[in-house]
């Protein structure tokens, strides 16, 4: 059965029982809630929020890939989608690296550090590239 973009939700303290469907494209958000009561059960339910969803994907424009325009957002300064810069603070230090992280067919996540002092902003930033890149099979 496909979940895509589907969240079952069940709230007992607030006997909310349901599906919830969560789109967004181009920054607008779409999100409506299929309760099991109100349409004849849960298997009902998770069907209209199915057909909702697919009648949603079939008139919204493609979701563009996270990064693939290298947009600069609040949340990724890089450009890089798994590309980051971390500063970590210590009492004693301040240890700043750019950090390539990506995830293998298994499942398993893996990361690659490259600290700033050592091969400086630029080069530590190019580093972390090509290891998520190698990491992925690029």
């Amino acid at each position: 059965m496909d979940f895509y973009a589907i969240s079952r939700i069940d709230l007992s303290a607030m006997r909310s029982h349901g599906w919830q469907v969560r789109l967004t494209r181009r920054g607008r958000r779409y999100s409506r809630f299929f309760s099991d009561r109100k349409n004849g059960g849960r298997g009902v339910a998770l069907q209209m929020a199915q057909n909702f969803r697919d009648e949603l994907l079939a008139r919204l424009p493609d979701r563009q890939k996270g990064g693939a325009t290298g947009k600069m957002t609040r949340r990724n300064i890089s450009g890089v989608v798994g590309v980051s810069r971390i500063v970590v603070r210590t009492s004693e230090a301040k240890y700043e690296f750019w950090q390539a992280t990506w995830s293998l067919d298994t499942g398993l996540r893996r990361r690659a550090k490259f600290s700033i002092r050592r091969y400086g902003e630029d080069r530590a930033f190019q580093l972390a590239c090509a290891a998520r890149r190698e990491g992925l099979g690029d």
